[in-house]
């Protein structure tokens, strides 16, 4: 099976879990955490990843790190995954994860393109203005794409919304031509 469907498995698992004892937020918060705290960490990664290194041996080291810093249902999560041998689809995990607690929660995320950094007042404006499209919670996250000239794009999910003036360019000369 592949790491994609088995991500999907463990995370829709976690989520119901999280629903349950009602902690979906809490739940993607820690997870991001961990996940993060893997990624930022070769040393981590190379240990967690190492086939000759036991699963007693590297459960010891996540409870060193996230035992007590992490909800119950996290820190089984986090068992089971290195006790299959699975540790390499926490990322792909966090990001099934975020997307069916997003779709329970009506929430969607929207990175947000800009030619310069957006302060939080533009950040919420586009945030309610989306939310309005869309007919849920928006969470803004804001990249700075200085190529695009002015102007922003918004990706919500896998649909681009292209404001910028790079792509009114490439929009006229398609038409030019």
């Amino acid at each position: 099976m592949s790491d994609i469907v088995v991500a999907k498995r463990y995370a829709r698992a976690l989520f119901e879990v999280a629903k349950d004892k009602n902690i979906i937020s809490q739940v993607e918060e820690e997870l991001k955490s961990v996940a993060s705290a893997i990624r930022d960490n070769a040393d981590l990664q190379k240990f967690l990843n190492h086939p000759n290194i036991g699963t007693s041996v590297k459960t010891d080291l996540l409870k060193q790190i996230f035992e007590g810093k992490v909800s119950e249902p996290v820190w089984n999560t986090l068992l089971v995954l290195i006790d299959k041998g699975r540790q390499s689809i926490i990322s792909a995990l966090v990001g099934d994860y975020v997307k069916i607690a997003n779709e329970a929660l009506g929430h969607a995320s929207a990175t947000v393109y800009a030619a310069f950094a957006l302060t939080e007042a533009q950040q919420a404006e586009i945030a309610s203005h989306f939310s309005k499209v869309t007919g849920k919670t928006i969470r803004v996250t804001t990249v700075v794409e200085p190529k695009l000239l002015g102007g922003i794009q918004v990706r919500i999910g896998d649909r681009l919304y292209d404001g910028s003036l790079a792509g009114k360019l490439d929009r006229l000369a398609k038409a030019l031509v």
